[in-house]
């Protein structure tokens, strides 16, 4: 008899918790499991799983965005599944935080985002799920299976159904560039990039387009969204150069500082992120529109538990012409 699958999550976003449990459906009734995040009157937390889950496979849905209390609870929910006997535990991260920390940039710095991979394995995990790590060998950084999945399997739909005259992707800086490559190969496109350079973090000194892109209608593509200055001052430039229209796709909105404001005073046509990170509901007009990646997460999910690929949820595996 194969393990019954549990669904819980802590408090980083329950609403997109939610929609993945439904959306998988089979053996929960639509919904999470029954856990209770508690937390003492010095902020110490306790989460307590309120049913058996005795050689379950666990399915602990939790991003790590701020404040770091959400890491905090996915470390201790991990150790606590792992004492209550459960079978398989798998953290699932719709949005890995410390991932920019991937390196030594500079001297006497850590490599977060290798920390967060050595908690999560200490804690006990046996799996993570995650998507669009910010940079994919942070995969490499884990001795544990790692399933990474690809918002353009969400985005390129939206895309398609845009159709767009003379559609050219942009990447709005170097380090993007080889995300924006592999969408403009699914749609034979051509693609250019947004070259800047940073005083210090947050903080642009100056860009330069590298490609022809009058009259051209342009997609953006990053995978995260911070203070929205890179994707403003990109746009903005795509468009004195020549750009018919200006819209930007990012994964993970995590919209600190001036974000709304950047974006709303930006010549962008509009902003397509996803629901890794809850975001404060936006006014009837807004340029921000968001795309559940639920469903995404509810068939990897499935996929896993019943020893399953996930090949099919990657756009190479289904190329035009291919």
């Amino acid at each position: 008899m194969q393990p019954s699958v549990k669904i819980f999550t802590g408090n980083s976003n329950p609403a997109l918790a939610e929609k993945i449990a439904k959306k998988y459906g089979k053996g929960l009734n639509g919904g999470l499991g029954k856990v209770k995040i508690q937390k003492f009157s010095d902020g110490e937390i306790q989460p307590v799983f309120l049913e058996s889950i005795r050689g379950d496979y666990v399915f602990l849905i939790q991003g790590t965005s701020a404040p770091s209390d959400n890491l905090l609870e996915l470390l201790l929910m991990i150790d606590a599944a792992k004492r209550a006997s459960a079978g398989y535990i798998t953290a699932v991260i719709p949005y890995f935080g410390y991932a920019r920390q991937d390196r030594k940039d500079k001297p006497r710095v850590a490599i977060g985002s290798k920390l967060m991979a050595n908690l999560l394995t200490s804690a006990g995990a046996n799996r993570v799920i995650t998507m669009d790590l910010h940079a994919p060998q942070i995969q490499g950084f884990f001795d544990i299976p790692v399933d990474h999945l690809d918002s353009s399997a969400i985005f390129i739909p939206y895309i398609e159904n845009l159709r767009l005259e003379n559609l050219t992707f942009a990447s709005p800086d170097v380090g993007s560039t080889n995300r924006v490559r592999e969408v403009a190969s699914y749609f034979n496109a051509e693609m250019v990039i947004c070259d800047k350079h940073r005083k210090r973090a947050n903080e642009i000194a100056s860009m330069v387009v590298i490609g022809e892109v009058k009259d051209r209608d342009i997609v953006l593509i990053d995978d995260i969204c911070d203070t929205a200055g890179t994707l403003s001052k990109a746009a903005n430039l795509l468009k004195e150069k020549g750009a018919r229209s200006v819209r930007a796709f990012c994964t993970h909105p995590v919209f600190s500082g001036n974000a709304y404001e950047n974006i709303m005073n930006s010549v962008l046509e509009e902003i397509v992120v996803c629901d890794t990170i809850p975001i404060k509901p936006q006014a009837p007009g807004s340029k921000i529109k968001v795309i559940s990646v639920a469903e995404l997460f509810a068939v990897a999910i499935r996929n896993m538990h019943e020893n399953k690929s996930i090949t099919s949820l990657f756009i190479h595996s289904h190329r035009r012409g291919e």
